[in-house]
């Protein structure tokens, strides 16, 4: 292990800046088999450590558990203890892994054909399962990992053509967890009727949502779209009650951040328990349903204001009969996924009125927050800034 420590201690000190574009790639090639080398032996040395139950040397249950805990990988990298399991029926495969030829998804992907019920179907029909190693070895070496997906698929509906469809349900799964600077990291898996419903859903949003000019990659433009679903889910208010009230977001943010210009770090809470910045709190309460609460010496609640909304419903409909669309240069995106900004805030004096207001999307809501400015002019046309000062023109 030492040496191999500093075998990457070596390559991390090279100067990739000195390498032509060959040279950088064929690097990566090596570097991905190598990861891949890596990876096998440690799926070969988790196997052991499962069949040995060696997390009870430090009062685990399982070596799942002990991955999560003492090497802090995440619950679904505990899927190298599934890997390990299938490879010890699938020598071609595990040999493929081992040499660096076939990468960690694929042999997840491939280590569903070796379950106990998968095995034991083989073995009843006769299936040749070292035969069907051999292949998918091969196939998996040279093919992209979405042919192995269809190829394992078709193969584990071969074993049972006539058996009962599975429930759904049963093949969704979801987590969630916060990262410390509040984000939320999720993931999953869905059937593939679920998995078509939230496809179709988002490329709607995301084929709608095409403004010029946008350098989002695809993943940055599904997770807003996912976002915007979100947002016209709560916005219609049709989801289940919570608690007595309809679900929303709960921002808690005190009267010194709100008006004051600056972005205050972790200046507000979230019912959730996350912390914000005042600068995005400010963003979120620019169009929202605000109470005031006034609190004691001791932090006890002693007045509790009339709840009201900041932008009321006929004025909201008055700003998108105006507008339409989002207001940033070259976006256009329907009014109900936009928010009504105040273009002075109505923390700092501006008036809740249809010349204060603007309609932005959530994207263009937050850079508006965030240094860039709209602005409209007496011949209505409106204009939108860089923090710079600088217009940003269609050409």
């Amino acid at each position: 292990m030492g040496e191999l420590s500093s075998a990457l201690d070596s390559l991390a000190a090279d100067d990739l800046h000195a390498m032509v574009a060959p040279e950088v790639l064929d690097r990566v090639a090596e570097l991905v088999r190598v990861v891949n080398r890596a990876t096998a032996e440690l799926t070969r040395t988790v196997r052991h450590a499962e069949s040995t139950q060696a997390a009870e040397h430090d009062g685990l249950k399982s070596v799942r558990s002990w991955l999560v805990g003492h090497a802090l990988l995440s619950a679904v990298d505990g899927r190298v203890v599934r890997a390990g399991r299938a490879l010890e029926h699938l020598p071609a495969v595990a040999g493929g892994f081992a040499d660096g030829a076939i990468t960690a998804a694929k042999v997840d992907q491939i280590s569903q054909i070796a379950t106990p019920d998968k095995i034991s179907a083989a073995e009843q029909q006769g299936v040749d399962l070292a035969a069907i190693d051999a292949d998918l070895a091969r196939l998996a070496s040279v093919h992209l990992h979405e042919q192995v997906v269809t190829t394992v698929r078709r193969y584990r509906d071969a074993l049972d053509p006539d058996g009962p469809e599975p429930d759904p349900t049963e093949q969704r799964r979801m987590w969630m967890s916060r990262h410390g600077d509040g984000a939320l990291g999720f993931g999953g898996q869905l059937d593939a009727i679920g998995g078509e419903k939230l496809q179709a859903a988002l490329e709607s949003i995301v084929q709608a949502d095409r403004p010029k000019g946008d350098a989002r990659s695809r993943s940055q433009q599904l997770a807003d779209a996912l976002v915007q679903l979100v947002d016209n889910q709560l916005a219609a208010g049709t989801l289940p009650t919570l608690r007595t009230v309809k679900p929303h977001v709960v921002l808690t943010l005190g009267v010194d951040d709100l008006v004051d210009p600056a972005d205050g770090p972790h200046a507000a809470t979230t019912g959730f328990a996350q912390t914000l910045s005042a600068a995005r709190a400010r963003w979120l309460a620019c169009d929202a349903v605000v109470t005031r609460i006034v609190l004691g010496p001791d932090g006890q609640p002693l007045d509790l204001g009339r709840t009201h909304r900041v932008v009321p419903p006929h004025l909201r409909r008055a700003v998108e009969y105006r507008d339409r669309t989002c207001v940033f240069t070259g976006c256009g995106a329907p009014s109900h996924w936009c928010d009504v900004h105040h273009l002075v805030h109505w923390a700092l004096g501006g008036e809740t009125s249809r010349a204060n207001s603007a309609l932005l999307c959530e994207r263009h809501h937050t850079k508006v927050h965030h240094g860039f400015r709209v602005e409209r002019p007496p011949d209505g046309r409106w204009r939108t800034y860089r923090p710079d000062g600088t217009e940003i023109r269609i050409t």
